[in-house]
């Protein structure tokens, strides 16, 4: 039996203590980032290659480059493209989400936070480098064909494409990206999109191969990767329907994870998706997760 004369008085002193008081010595829930496992990369790199599947990539004789970093650094082999065609999951990789983005459309722009918000609220630097891009912050794809606008995320989010001084600053054509390396003036995110013919989509697997044989050594060699940097290579998407981790079915395309942090000759079986490769670049920096980034993994495993 409770004793009245022991819990009456109890319940008058909770009566006169001020609800503020209460809630004040209440557990809280936090809002900020958790501390990562990854290190800070002074540097990140991205450069993304066309509809090629992980089984016509590794191992393949047309792509030695490829390989040879494979065997050297960092390689996902359970990693997924999120959905076909190319532009939602140039989305994915850049805001967290496909935002409804079902095709490779023009005019479907989105006024969405996207990666490159948070880089620069961070104090970093970023800028997207599009090879045969015709000029800065451009609009359509270009008259030769080479350049295409659906791989190229950062014009469909507003707040680049509408700020004419952000935009023809940081959307550049990839003439920029060896002046600017010359110059040890690299910035902290550098998003590199080969043309239609380099990057695979509409040419040989040899001539991408050629192409990163020819670019990637000038970024491992450059103070701004050497210097705890990060360079990832990956592919939009593949060619079939494989996918994980509900979120994802655009294909099982070859991840490289290449850093001086990083582990050698490494290769993962953790399933991961584009999303896992955009949070890594958050939970590095301690940006807040975008969107389905927040229920993917980070690729720690690649890091001791």
């Amino acid at each position: 039996m409770i004793n009245k004369r022991v819990i009456l008085p109890f319940l008058l002193i909770l009566a006169v203590i001020p609800l503020n008081f209460l809630f004040a010595h209440m557990p809280q829930k936090s809002s900020a980032v958790a501390p990562s496992s990854l290190p800070s990369f002074s540097h990140i790199f991205v450069i993304v290659l066309e509809n090629t599947e992980y089984s016509d990539i590794i191992g393949n004789p047309s792509a030695p480059y490829f390989n040879s970093l494979a065997s050297t650094y960092g390689l996902a082999t359970q990693y997924y493209a999120i959905m076909h065609p190319s532009l939602p999951n140039y989305m994915a990789l850049t805001g967290g989400s496909t935002f409804g983005i079902k095709s490779d459309c023009y005019l479907c722009f989105k006024n969405v936070t996207n990666l490159t918000d948070q880089i620069e609220a961070s104090g970093r630097t970023w800028k997207a480098y599009m090879e045969s891009m015709p000029s800065p912050c451009y609009i359509g794809d270009s008259p030769d064909g080479l350049y295409a606008q659906k791989h190229d995320p950062f014009i469909y989010y507003n707040d680049i494409r509408l700020n004419t001084a952000r935009c023809t600053a940081d959307v550049v054509p990839f003439t920029q990206f060896s002046t600017d390396l010359s110059n040890n003036a690299l910035p902290n995110f550098a998003w590199i999109t080969p043309n239609m013919c380099d990057d695979a989509h509409d040419c040989a697997l040899s001539v991408a191969d050629t192409w990163l044989s020819q670019v990637v050594p000038t970024i491992l060699n450059s103070p701004a990767y050497q210097n705890n940097g990060l360079l990832f290579i990956t592919t939009d998407e593949g060619t079939t329907n494989l996918g994980c981790c509900t979120v994802a079915t655009g294909g099982n395309v070859a991840t490289l994870v290449i850093s001086p942090l990083g582990k050698s000759g490494y290769q993962s079986t953790i399933q991961e998706t584009h999303y896992s490769l955009l949070r890594t670049i958050e939970d590095s920096w301690g940006l807040k997760r975008l969107r389905n980034a927040r229920t993917s993994s980070a690729m720690s495993e690649f890091f001791p």
